[in-house]
């Protein structure tokens, strides 16, 4: 057995061993529970033959009656190819079946969805694709995860257009619905409008895409995109089709070079990349500025460094306040989906799954309270119900 680093000792919480963490690991976080009785002839009688024949020919002859008649309305699968686990990369499939697991068990705990993790084999599109379609019987909805850029826009387009059930890559819209939840309330506790704010997201991968692109739909214009070269500009040659299409909606100023420029005066620093961001080009940045330094584990730039500059600090740690964590929204995104019975998951769903996060502690603002803890139990339910309605109407 390989092993772990050891997990040093934060601000928050108590030392956690290498002992500790693989312990809780032993057999795996999952397991099936059973819903019907089995303790007599005449259970088993029900439950199996004979008496499952006739839910069989019941859905044989009606298939919509698979949503009463099995688990496939509150089964979420979760499906990844192992390419970009965490911090940890291309570690394959087999290797990020540990996460997956966690995040069935999230599916669980906060929206009481029922979860299996899918880890596939392949890194090929067509084989992903084509792989989900023919299991679909089995399941209520997809959430894509750790698959890396840009194969996961495909995937996920192409398994939207062909599922008739929701869909998601979390690593994308769930990151941008807590991003976009966690900007509204830093500018509620600041008094000022969500549109003014000039925003810089570091980073144009899965998390920064989407990133920009929730943050356009909710009415911020002044928006630039940086990659490993720089503003991402109409004036370069070098893009992506997904970065020249990042152009052609971002960067309302046409500035060109790189962090520096880009840095200098902004009112929030939102970073979605395994890059570092230098002390000095977050000391540029306007007065009452915003950092969301949400690399794991090591943010863009130390929380303690940000702060000497920056009036609100969040970041993806659970050791510092203001963690962005996915948590906030995947469980009440798919469970208010599922109770609406929504073929898919729309950018209006996601907005409203926004807002509900952010109104949870609307009138508990501070400047290191600026979302719900991940375990606060408001959450699961205000986001389901918020995406809910949506679907409905």
């Amino acid at each position: 057995m390989t092993e772990a680093p050891e997990v040093s000792k934060t601000s928050s919480t108590p030392e956690i061993t290498t002992e500790e963490i693989f312990a809780s690991h032993v057999g795996g976080k999952l397991e099936v529970s059973l819903t019907s009785a089995l303790a007599s002839q005449r259970d088993l009688s029900i439950a199996y033959t004979p008496g499952v024949a006739q839910v069989s020919r019941a859905i044989a002859t009606d298939e919509t009656l698979a949503d009463r008649y099995t688990w496939t309305k509150r089964l979420v699968a979760v499906v990844s190819d192992g390419s970009a686990v965490l911090g940890l990369g291309n570690i394959g499939a087999r290797a990020s079946l540990p996460v997956m697991e966690g995040k069935s068990a999230l599916f669980k705990k906060f929206a009481g969805l029922d979860s299996i993790p899918l880890v596939l084999d392949t890194q090929d599109v067509d084989e992903i694709v084509e792989t989900i379609v023919r299991v679909r019987p089995s399941f209520g909805a997809v959430n894509l995860e750790d698959i890396s850029a840009p194969r996961c826009f495909e995937i996920e387009q192409r398994l939207i257009e062909a599922l008739d059930c929701p869909v998601m890559h979390d690593d994308q819209h769930g990151t941008a619905i807590v991003t976009l939840a966690a900007l509204k309330n830093a500018a509620r506790q600041q008094g000022r409008p969500l549109t003014s704010l000039k925003v810089v997201i570091s980073g144009a991968g899965a998390a920064g895409v989407a990133c920009t692109n929730i943050l356009l739909a909710a009415g911020v214009s002044d928006v630039i995109v940086l990659d490993s070269k720089g503003i991402v500009s109409q004036a370069r040659a070098d893009l992506t089709p997904v970065k020249t299409d990042l152009a052609a909606r971002t960067n309302p100023r046409a500035m060109s070079g790189g962090s520096a420029e880009a840095l200098t005066g902004a009112d929030v620093f939102i970073g979605v990349s395994a890059g570092t961001m230098p002390e000095a080009l977050i000391s540029s940045m306007a007065p009452q500025s915003i950092v969301f330094a949400m690399s794991n584990p090591d943010p863009e730039v130390h929380p303690e460094i940000a702060r000497k500059y920056a009036a609100i600090v969040a970041t993806g740690r659970s050791d510092f306040p203001n963690q962005i964590n996915n948590v906030l929204a995947f469980p009440g995104v798919f469970k208010g989906a599922l109770d609406a019975g929504a073929r898919m998951i729309t950018e209006e769903m996601k907005l409203a799954a926004a807002d509900a996060i952010a109104d949870v502690v609307a009138d508990e603002l501070t400047p290191d309270r600026i979302v719900p803890s991940p375990l606060d139990p408001r959450v699961a339910p205000a986001v389901a119900m918020a995406v809910t309605q949506v679907a409905r109407a």
